[in-house]
């Protein structure tokens, strides 16, 4: 009875050690990959607001722009009650997210635009998935073709044959830019390209931008496998994957609008993750696979001590078999004399 309580015991207790090794798992990323902060841009003026009028203003622009990015991955409004207060306010998402991923990442962007900006007069605030732009009546204007943020990978691939896959990968993401009409993701022999233009420029001028930002792309990233070049009015990216483009549940291929979104979605979302969380499951499964073999050894170990108590003298007190045999057959002649004595 004393063993089988034992023996429960330790079972109960490596099965409620397993489960717990066996709930670990990679803690998740901060923030999913379309919210992460490429760059902010905020004017150096801030409101002069005594009356709460430009504060009005800007909470109404925030909450319709919000409102509608339910709806629409482009949105440009104006408030204000007097042409003095007057503020023009737009987003965009890119093109490949979806209406929801839209609306929860247009939905962070005035947050973090008060705790970049403050209250300044005009402020623009990009994520890697929809950005935020706002300026109050009379504000200077920019050209669109400005740059305002780059960044180009560490990796050389010069002498690789990269350039010129690239550049021919380029020629066609400017093409496909006009035909789906501000956006397109494509993959030309390894290299993965997107391309997107403010909503509400015009396909002819979107051509001009886009090609103004695959330019400054060549000079100012040279031979990187990967970069990105914001203007102010479009926006281009591409990344050289020298071992073939990853393929997900849907292979990256051209794609134009909402269509492909799926692709290029998958491409940014590994460009970004960089394998952590394939490492995090690896090591979960290794400790807990360690933790319950670490137990069972345990346990066996324990069993094996306990059976060896309980039977210690009780086993047959033959030491070597030839004598153990020796004494088996004599005690069987013995007992076979009783039953059958030999007459005399």
């Amino acid at each position: 009875m004393g063993l089988s309580l034992k023996l429960s015991s330790l079972c109960n207790i490596i099965i409620l050690s397993m489960a717990l090794f066996s709930d670990l798992k990679p803690a998740d990323s901060a923030s999913p990959d379309y919210a992460n902060l490429i760059y902010k841009g905020c004017a150096r003026q801030q409101f002069s607001d005594p009356s709460g009028l430009y504060s009005q203003a800007l909470s109404a622009m925030y909450g319709s722009l919000v409102t509608q990015s339910t709806k629409t991955k482009f949105y440009k409004t104006t408030t204000g009650t007097t042409s003095q207060t007057t503020i023009t306010g737009l987003f965009q998402c890119r093109g490949d997210l979806s209406n929801n991923d839209c609306y929860n990442c247009v939905s962070r962007l005035p947050v973090l635009s008060g705790k970049l900006c403050g209250k300044t007069i005009a402020a623009r605030v990009q994520l890697s998935g929809c950005y935020l732009l706002y300026e109050i009546a009379g504000f200077a204007q920019i050209s669109g073709m400005e740059m305002l943020f780059k960044t180009c990978g560490k990796n050389n691939v010069a002498g690789t044959g990269f350039e010129e896959r690239r550049d021919t990968a380029f020629g066609v993401m400017q093409n496909g830019v006009v035909s789906g009409h501000g956006f397109y993701a494509t993959t030309y022999e390894s290299v993965y390209v997107l391309g997107q233009c403010e909503g509400d420029v015009g396909d002819s001028d979107c051509s001009g931008c886009i090609k103004n930002a695959l330019e400054k792309a060549q000079v100012e990233c040279g031979s990187s496998s990967s970069g990105q070049i914001y203007l102010h009015k479009c926006f281009i990216g591409y990344k050289y994957y020298p071992n073939g483009v990853p393929k997900g549940p849907s292979s990256p291929s051209s794609s134009s609008g909402s269509s492909g979104s799926s692709s290029s979605s998958e491409i940014k979302n590994k460009i970004k993750r960089n394998g952590t969380g394939t490492t995090g499951k690896t090591v979960a499964i290794i400790v807990g696979g360690t933790a319950g073999l670490g137990f069972l050894i345990i346990c066996l170990l324990f069993v094996k001590n306990l059976m060896r108590k309980k039977y210690d003298g009780v086993l047959h007190p033959c030491t070597y078999k030839t004598t153990c045999i020796r004494n088996i057959i004599e005690n069987k002649e013995d007992e076979a004399n009783k039953k059958n004595p030999t007459p005399e």
